[in-house]
């Protein structure tokens, strides 16, 4: 899958390319694609080199809190739940853990802590694969549930809106809130189409309805307050949920006589041969992607459905906001630079604004979430993962789309 889809991209941008040379007479493109696969290359490494910093720093406070016990802690408590959708991973192995720490922090957007986490959860499933290049079923479930992205604290959007001069950056919170669940549960609910997962079964409902419930609680919580105690809490939550993490990993670890500077030293020296490992992987996705953008082909996709819309005799706005949601699922730089020109060439709080923003909240990058985490790995045969992760990401879309014309149409 991954093979055909890297082939796509290259084969589709090459078509657009000689159709901007022979029909729109810009002979320039060829030099942009070009100019586009340094770019990305460049790209790569920088992403790199912040990977490095990041995966060396948690994954040695990882391997604090596996010498502890909290990770197999966390594996006991899940066990009934991942024995039912995850059939393949025994009762208690630390990869159940590690997968909770990731979903945890993804929910509390804190991205740089999520990516170990789910690094380590994917080594640990590599572990129990009995073949090495292709993905398993949990390993597609994990990686779909990671990719559909449920975030509950979006703090990176509210500093956007902020930075863009909105008067209330928390404005698109609860809209972000129900469309990233919209993505999570399409998500879910896919790959259990496709693996026949039991999501009916008391014992999964008994853990799946807990959850729901807290989450609605959450939602109207937070809709009773006001703009500036919303951004308040939301960098406190995340701030606070972040530092404790290190401390509980840290005091858990001394009390039960765990050499923590040692333990952290091996778990860093782990996170830098992981991170050494993803360039290759980094680099063919991001040329690929990159190219495809410069040929135009995605601007050709957007006139598509534009020229759609219209036929229809739909309302179009929103169609000003889809060039973030067409590239967010290759590249989140490209998407987060797409978003801020969408503020700033329609106005901050614009409804192509509102809903830019929206979709950058609620959904993921689809093709370097399954390059790093599957490169890191070695997987490349995807198998139904890349289909479930997309479909995630169009409910992701969709339901941004549909909730912002609720909210602010």
């Amino acid at each position: 899958m991954l093979n055909t889809l890297w082939l796509g991209f290259f084969a589709t941008a090459a078509i657009s390319a000689v159709a901007q040379w022979l029909i729109g007479g810009n002979a320039q493109v060829f030099a942009a694609m070009v100019e586009a696969l340094f770019a990305m290359a460049r790209l790569s490494v920088e992403v790199m080199v912040l990977l490095f910093g990041t995966l060396t720093l948690w994954l040695g406070f990882l391997r604090i809190a596996e010498k502890a016990g909290i990770v197999d802690a966390l594996a006991r408590w899940l066990a009934p739940l991942f024995a039912r959708l995850m059939p393949g991973v025994p009762r208690g192995h630390p990869a159940l853990g590690l997968m909770t720490l990731n979903f945890a922090a993804n929910a509390l957007g804190l991205d740089n802590a999520a990516t170990p986490m789910g690094l380590k959860a994917m080594r640990a499933l590599q572990e129990l694969n009995p073949r090495p290049d292709t993905a398993t079923n949990a390993q597609i479930l994990f990686l779909v549930l990671n990719a559909s992205s449920l975030t509950l604290l979006p703090v990176t959007i509210f500093m956007y809106r902020m930075q863009q001069g909105a008067p209330d950056p928390t404005l698109v919170f609860l809209p972000i809130l129900l469309a990233t669940s919209a993505s999570t549960l399409v998500g879910l609910l896919s790959v259990a189409a496709v693996q026949r997962l039991p999501l009916l079964s008391p014992v999964v409902l008994a853990y799946l309805l807990p959850v729901a419930l807290l989450l609605g609680g959450f939602m109207a919580l937070l809709a009773t307050l006001s703009a500036a105690a919303l951004a308040q809490l939301s960098s406190l939550l995340g701030n606070l949920t972040l530092f404790a993490l290190v401390m509980l990993f840290v005091g858990v670890g001394a009390w039960r006589k765990v050499a923590v500077y040692e333990a952290f030293i091996e778990g860093a020296k782990e996170g830098f041969e992981v991170a050494r490992g993803l360039l290759p992987y980094l680099v063919a996705m991001l040329c690929a992607v990159g190219v495809f953008r410069a040929s135009g082909a995605l601007g050709y996709a957007l006139d598509a459905i534009r020229w759609s819309v219209e036929v229809l005799g739909w309302d179009a706005r929103f169609v000003d906001a889809l060039p973030t949601a067409l590239v967010k699922p290759f590249s989140g730089s490209a998407a987060r630079a797409m978003l801020i020109e969408t503020m700033q060439s329609q106005g901050v709080d614009s409804f192509a604004a509102l809903a830019a923003a929206t979709v950058q909240g609620s959904t993921e990058t689809t093709f370097y979430v399954l390059a790093v985490y599957f490169g890191a790995v070695g997987i490349q045969r995807a198998r139904h993962a890349v289909a479930c992760a997309l479909l995630a990401e169009l409910a992701g879309v969709v339901a941004a789309i549909v909730v912002c014309y609720r909210f602010f149409g």
